[in-house]
């Protein structure tokens, strides 16, 4: 693996630890740290559906310049350590973070959350379970929804992990050819492709079978931290339109369009949630 010190700004310091999250889960668990610590809250980040930490280097570079860091691969990961039969819903993740939260020892109004796509949908189930207040919730594109053709529910639930080799270009082509507009953003087909590539199957699929069902829509009108959506007009595959409804269904949720999802994973989000926080004092 390349070394960490590739993500995180000159002189802060790095350390990854596996970290037990739930009966049979233990996490990969990146901290990162400032050389400088200030007054800044913390920043707890969820990478979205098998993201690697490559495709966040941007944000990462400029988020741990003031901002302690600890960057949370969820158990659909491949870096995860599961025994047994372990649930992959929504629900189950969620409960991991806030678990996390809890095993930091963050204090109310003294953590951000802050996810992208799937983890960011993660953040809002953690919600419930949460023993402190997060200062805000920072979401890139969070999922309302998971749009799988009825015929590719099919395919995940018949077709053995095994051969995933086979699967991928199909899925690949999918996302190429329906979901994505690779005109405005090839970078994030390429980020897609090499997440696929790098994914266990296995947790994948379970995964999979569990999100297709999925709608948020009834979590919302509950959640009352102030909320940052952040989207990309130019980003299909992660709804615009949703988003948009998403933060009406809030109590304190805005919206920012910042246009692609290259523009989401660089440090100009990072100003945007600088700018944010700003705002809340």
């Amino acid at each position: 693996m390349d070394s960490l010190s590739q993500y995180c700004s000159r002189d802060s310091t790095f350390k990854e630890e596996m970290i037990p999250a739930a009966a049979n889960v233990s996490l990969r668990v990146i901290t990162f740290s400032p050389c400088q610590p200030g007054k800044k809250p913390v920043v707890v980040f969820v990478p979205g559906l098998v993201s690697l930490i490559g495709g966040w280097r941007e944000v990462l570079l400029e988020m741990t310049r003031d901002f302690h860091v600890y960057y949370i691969e969820t158990r659909e990961k491949i870096t995860s350590k599961v025994k047994g039969k372990v649930d992959y819903s929504l629900e189950a993740i969620g409960k991991e973070i806030a678990a996390l939260v809890s095993h930091f020892n963050l204090q109310s109004q003294n953590y951000i959350l802050f996810g992208s796509s799937f983890g960011a949908t993660a953040i809002l189930e953690s919600c419930r379970f949460l023993e402190t207040d997060p200062l805000c919730l920072v979401l890139i594109g969070p999922n309302a929804v998971f749009r799988v053709p009825k015929f590719y529910r099919f395919i995940i639930r018949v077709f053995n992990p095994r051969f995933y080799l086979l699967l991928k270009p199909v899925v690949k082509w999918y996302l190429k050819t329906f979901r994505l507009d690779t005109g405005a953003d090839y970078a994030q087909y390429e980020k897609y492709c090499q997440s696929l590539d790098a994914a266990d199957p296995w947790k994948l699929k379970k995964t999979a079978i569990v999100f297709s069902r999925y709608e948020v829509w009834d979590l919302l009108a509950n959640i009352d931290y102030p909320t940052l959506i952040v989207g990309a007009s130019r980003d299909s595959l992660h709804e615009p339109g949703n988003l948009k409804k998403m933060v009406s269904m809030m109590k304190n949720a805005v919206y920012l369009d910042l246009e692609t999802n290259k523009l989401t994973h660089s440090s100009g989000m990072v100003r945007e949630l600088r700018k944010y926080i700003d705002r809340l004092k």
